[in-house]
């Protein structure tokens, strides 16, 4: 039984899903250390850009497999990305950073979610984005570039993560919940 359920969160829709995540975080990974200034305040790692679809997909695993199937994801997307890091040479400290902040954040990500099951998909997406998103992008940053970076730098990569996931995400969530109109909310 164990089994079966296991094979069914990962058939269908969740399959491409688990995919399109890990190759969202592995595109993250890649372009984590080129910057854009942003024109007043920030600078946004392009890692970012692909960073935020993260988020949104995760919600969509956790809703077309569920918790499982987030889990499922989670694990590859760990394992892809730290092997893929390790044949290219990322230094230890990105691999590091990348994850913990990746596991700290969906897993306080897909615990709000999980505990808001009952609540309609918006309610769920936007309460789980505001613990996740903070706690990776502070995560992450410091981690990856404390040190090596001014304070200012750091507070400036903090600044335009968070404002870039929140919008990238929430722009990708509003099309692809107009897109695939799910029978529950």
């Amino acid at each position: 039984m164990r089994k079966s359920s296991t094979m069914a969160a990962l058939t269908g829709l969740p399959l491409l899903l688990i995919a399109l995540y890990a190759l969202s975080i592995l595109l993250a990974n890649l372009t984590l250390n080129s910057f854009i200034p942003l024109p007043v305040f920030g600078l946004l790692s392009v890692g970012t850009i692909f960073f935020a679809a993260v988020f949104t997909l995760r919600d969509r695993i956790h809703q077309a497999g569920g918790l499982r199937a987030v889990y499922i994801a989670l694990a590859l997307a760990l394992v892809v990305n730290t092997l893929f890091a390790l044949v290219t040479g990322t230094p230890w400290r990105f691999i590091g950073a990348s994850f913990l902040a990746l596991l700290i954040g969906e897993l306080a990500d897909t615990g709000v979610y999980q505990r808001l099951i009952h609540r309609n998909w918006w309610t769920r997406v936007l309460a789980s984005n505001a613990v996740s998103v903070p706690l990776d992008s502070i995560l992450f940053t410091v981690l990856a570039f404390y040190g090596d970076m001014s304070n200012r730098d750091i507070a400036q990569i903090i600044f335009a993560d968070i404002l870039a996931k929140f919008l990238i995400a929430a722009l990708f969530a509003f099309r692809v919940r107009s897109v695939a109109r799910p029978t529950t909310s």
